[in-house]
């Protein structure tokens, strides 16, 4: 049985990884004024450019049902099943509309990651993996869905002010980040992002406790896939992350950059690492 896996734009994995990892995807899309887009068809750079000039956040929306189901058609017709990832149920309406058009086909397995960008991605990864050895596809989604829980995603963010303007934030924490210099982590806890620990400092350095911090949190991990992922980053940032990950002993490390549905809500200089507890 052929079993192709799939996800959303929102994996957040660039077409070398795709490929290597035969994933298949379908993006979001956005929206900046008058101007549509799919996800990846814009740079970060024009994103935070567009948000310095007009102070409003492009608009990001999730596959509908009729792209859901056209799409899935398509797979289908390539494949005997599919396995899909969604964004995390409580972040966007795509577990719901995918997961609608499922029920009406046959070998259509749609998963809610609970998480976002390559937390998604190293589930996505896992399937891969198991669809290569021949493994039935209602098999792979339940094997999936018990990796859910242990998928570890968070991000140190260098500045409030997106947050803030998609409603993630208030003010009065937005001038106390800003006139401290603090450098919140955001952490994925069943779907949902909330606040972890709050570093103080420049970003280049903050990463260097951020990551310090996360991995002696997470003591007993899956080695295999790691991955830095940042909506933009300085070399520091991203050298520092992918040493930490190397000395903890990561075999695969990859380094992704954000597509323009997480990078519009996080804003510039947000970094982080994921990977998959045991």
């Amino acid at each position: 049985m052929k079993t192709i896996i799939s996800a959303e734009s929102t994996i957040d994995m660039q077409k070398d990884l795709l490929d290597k990892f035969h994933i298949q995807t379908i993006p979001f899309g956005v929206s900046m004024g008058d101007k549509n887009y799919y996800d990846g068809e814009i740079t970060n750079t024009e994103i935070f450019d567009f948000v310095k000039k007009n102070k409003t956040l492009p608009h990001t929306s999730a596959v509908n049902r009729v792209e859901y189901e056209e799409y899935f058609k398509k797979l289908l017709s390539q494949s005997d099943a599919v396995v899909h990832i969604t964004l995390s149920s409580a972040l966007s309406s795509a577990y719901e509309n995918a997961k609608a058009v499922a029920e009406t086909m046959e070998n259509v397995y749609v998963i809610d990651s609970k998480t976002l960008s390559t937390g998604i991605a190293l589930l996505a990864i896992k399937a891969s993996e198991m669809a290569s050895k021949g493994m039935d596809a209602k098999d792979i989604a339940q094997n999936i869905e018990a990796l859910v829980p242990k998928v570890q995603a968070s991000f140190v963010i260098d500045t409030l002010e997106f947050l803030y303007k998609g409603g993630r934030c208030s003010a009065l924490m937005k001038f106390g980040a800003n006139l401290l210099s603090i450098k919140p982590e955001m952490v994925l806890i069943d779907g949902k992002i909330t606040v972890g620990k709050k570093f103080i400092g420049k970003i280049d350095k903050v990463v260097k406790k951020y990551c310090d911090d996360i991995i002696a949190k997470n003591p007993d991990v899956d080695l295999d896939h790691a991955f830095v992922t940042y909506s933009s980053a300085t070399p520091e940032m991203v050298s520092t992350a992918t040493e930490a990950l190397k000395v903890r002993g990561f075999k695969n490390i990859y380094i992704t950059t954000a597509n323009a549905t997480v990078s519009c809500h996080c804003g510039p200089k947000t970094l982080g690492i994921l990977f998959i507890n045991k």
